[in-house]
């Protein structure tokens, strides 16, 4: 070959007598062949991989990954936690069809049910779920999913998964629950009833707040209708964002143990602290924590903005997980397309902080927010 053909064509085969440590990142859009009859081989399902968008190594590691902790049998990366629950709703639900979801839903998945589903010609129904009677009598004859989320966003109640689950048996409809918040770490959904869990990958699974990525596990059956509605959507995952959340999957019992105690200890200073009208973080989510994330209500007296510029090391951002503790103002953020009534309805008010705790020494988070409110009332006082 001359130059420039052999600059192009340089050597990419792999050995199969070199085996990698680590999974390698298949960064190609698309897989190649040696004749068109191997290539046809792949639609008569003898071949694993024809284009990325369609499958990738990395793409099926990250979501065998998470559905083997969270013990489902299949499991489909996406390109975000929306995209993975999108996935997930049309592998149940078409035009025609009703869902019931829970009214205390993060903000992005409420529009998405809202505005993006009703374009589809799929209803929803936001209910009460913890009223059990409002449930029974929201189901209609083309109701076919019941939608929550294990710990809910912001104010962190605790699903009854398995209340749900018996509702959702005795109605011949789908039970699918975010796992986000809990990760299987705490909880797994399925044991629990749930046909389909999800996750926002971008938070605890990736855990190192460098990659945007979702994950839907549920039956084989159903994973096949996700994966491809997520290939049809054009949703998938990048294989270098896959093999980074891969990564940070392999961590995620350590980050939790340590993340879910920091919080602990966090709230249970907040609960006391001047300043602090009330504290949300669940009492008995699971027997190994109860998550890493503390919703604090701050006094009316307490001007947020101040607040937020006072807490050090702390940052500021509009999502949550990660290895840093950081703060989020739900209805300028996550909540943001919430209607104001519903707000106001959940609790979710101009003073309601959402804390989402990370790995360093517990007593140093603390203290950052004991003086962060302590300056506050200082130039108030002042």
């Amino acid at each position: 070959m001359r130059f420039d053909t052999m600059n192009v064509h340089f050597p990419t085969k792999e050995q199969a007598n070199e085996v990698s440590k680590t999974k390698p990142i298949y960064q190609t859009s698309a897989f190649t062949f040696k004749d068109f009859t191997e290539m046809e081989e792949y639609y008569q399902g003898n071949k694993n991989y024809l284009y990325t968008r369609m499958g990738n190594p990395n793409n099926d590691d990250l979501g065998k990954g998470v559905a083997d902790l969270e013990g489902a049998e299949m499991g489909v990366a996406t390109s975000s936690g929306l995209s993975a629950i999108l996935a997930g709703v049309l592998a149940v639900a078409k035009t025609g069809d009703h869902i019931i979801a829970t009214e205390d839903l993060y903000g992005g998945t409420y529009s998405l049910f809202k505005q993006d589903l009703a374009d589809f010609g799929i209803e929803v129904s936001f209910i009460d779920l913890t009223d059990r009677e409002a449930i029974e009598a929201s189901v209609k004859d083309n109701t076919v999913l019941l939608y929550s989320e294990s710990i809910t966003n912001p104010l962190l109640r605790v699903e009854d998964i398995e209340g749900l689950s018996q509702i959702a048996l005795t109605n011949d409809i789908k039970l699918m629950i975010d796992n986000t918040f809990a990760t299987p770490y705490l909880l797994r959904p399925h044991e629990l009833g749930a046909d389909i869990v999800v996750h926002s990958v971008t938070k605890y699974i990736g855990g190192h707040s460098d990659v945007t990525a979702g994950a839907v596990t549920g039956s084989r059956e159903l994973m096949v209708k996700a994966k491809a509605k997520m290939a049809m959507l054009g949703s998938n995952v990048g294989p270098f964002d896959a093999w980074l959340a891969s990564r940070g999957l392999k961590t995620l019992s350590l980050r939790m143990e340590r993340q879910c105690n920091n919080a602990q200890k966090l709230a249970r200073s907040l609960e006391t602290a001047d300043g602090v009208k009330h504290v949300y973080y669940p009492k008995a989510a699971s027997t190994k924590g109860n998550g890493a994330i503390v919703t604090i209500e701050l006094d009316d007296a307490i001007d947020v903005f101040d607040f937020s510029s006072k807490l050090g090391f702390v940052k500021v951002v509009p999502t949550l997980a990660g290895l840093e503790t950081s703060i989020s103002y739900p209805i300028a953020t996550s909540h943001r397309s919430i209607p104001d009534e519903l707000r106001q309805k959940l609790g979710v008010t101009a003073q309601t902080i959402r804390i989402s705790v990370g790995i360093e020494d517990a007593d140093d988070i603390t203290e950052a927010f004991e003086k962060a409110l302590q300056a506050v009332r200082f130039e108030q006082q002042a």
